[in-house]
């Protein structure tokens, strides 16, 4: 962190806490696959945190959409999409990380730090049944999510401005074939295998675009979920958007390696308890066979979106670290794709081109 920028941030600090608020250290922290970059501060002072969190937003717009595939508004964005999130999460009682102030002039948001543990590290080394309880404590700040925050729709906040449509669905799917399969590194897919796979890509995306959708988070996974005080608390929200439930579920329990966690019996009671608190908070009948149908969908979709974004990563942004998530990402999706008959039948096809698939 230059000079500057300290002693921007310094006064910063002194503004918010009190003139005796000093900066014990500085310490950057790992991020995600984001341009963000993240702060941790250690503070000394009377009336100061004893450590924040300082996000800084990419340079060049003080209004920085994370995800392009999003830039769907049909005027200028007028607020950070972070902060028009978080002030409605935060009435709608989710639990998100406190927001002590922000320069988003200079592109800084000062946060509070929730610590290092994600859920991912917390159930480590954990048995099935503690696996299973704190998963079970994601889900219920999921439905508070999702049926809370639909119910009380806000169209001020831009989560229901977009929504994962079939255009979305389709881009998804297309950085896929491009960048898992035409661009990949020593392979080159042939037109009749790109063809077969995007018209049943197309039939996938229609199923899933015909769904009634929900506020979703959109990368509602274990990295994104933070253990402080005993409970869960949800970071990097500010992609939310409108999506068919099964969506935020799908990513909770597919996402990366946490298969590795999450057993298939695990997996089956996870998909139980959210769809009964569901039934119970909405008081409506869910089908649980056509839930799990679109529960498959969401997870095959996603995960044929990662692997795309995880090549793209490491050949276009050069972040290499997300490499080694792919072959287990692969294998998961030759599960999910056996499980129904309209996407086995997808199996010989990618299997020319991934080894997992065979």
């Amino acid at each position: 962190m230059g000079e500057q920028l300290e002693d921007l941030i310094a006064n910063a600090l002194r503004a918010l806490f009190g003139a005796q608020t000093a900066i014990a250290s500085f310490a950057a922290l790992a991020g995600d696959a984001s341009s963000r970059r993240y702060y941790r501060v250690d503070l000394t002072g009377p009336d100061t945190p004893p450590s924040i969190i300082i996000m800084q937003l990419p340079s060049g717009s003080a209004l920085p959409l994370s995800s392009e595939e999003l830039a769907v508004f049909k005027e200028p964005l007028k607020e950070l999409p972070f902060l028009n999130l978080h002030r409605f999460l935060v009435r709608i009682g989710v639990r998100v990380p406190r927001l002590y102030g922000q320069s988003v002039e200079e592109g800084l948001l000062f946060l509070e730090d929730l610590g290092n543990m994600a859920l991912w590290d917390k159930v480590q080394d954990l048995p099935p049944s503690a696996v299973l309880t704190w998963y079970q404590k994601a889900i219920d700040e999921l439905l508070l999510f999702q049926v809370r925050g639909t119910k009380e729709r806000d169209d001020s906040c831009i989560a229901f401005q977009q929504r994962f449509d079939f255009r979305l669905y389709m881009w998804e799917f297309d950085h896929f074939l491009e960048y898992g399969l035409e661009k990949r590194p020593g392979r080159t897919i042939n037109q009749t295998s790109k063809t077969e796979l995007r018209n049943a890509f197309v039939e996938i995306a229609q199923r899933l675009d015909s769904l009634p959708p929900c506020l979703n988070h959109r990368d509602y996974h274990s990295w994104n979920l933070m253990i402080h005080d005993e409970a869960v608390a949800v970071i990097d929200f500010q992609d939310a958007l409108l999506a068919p439930p099964q969506y935020d579920l799908a990513s909770l329990l597919n996402d990366r390696i946490t298969d590795s966690v999450i057993q298939p019996d695990l997996e089956e009671k996870l998909v139980d308890y959210y769809v009964k608190k569901r039934v119970d908070m909405e008081r409506e009948r869910i089908n649980r066979d056509e839930f799990t149908v679109m529960y498959l969908l969401s997870a095959i979709q996603r995960d044929l979106k990662v692997v795309g974004r995880f090549y793209y990563l490491d050949i276009v942004k050069g972040k290499t670290a997300y490499k080694k998530f792919i072959p287990p990402t692969v294998r998961r999706l030759k599960r999910n794709f056996a499980r129904l008959p309209q996407t086995e039948r997808l199996i010989p096809i990618l299997a020319e081109y991934y080894e997992e698939m065979r």
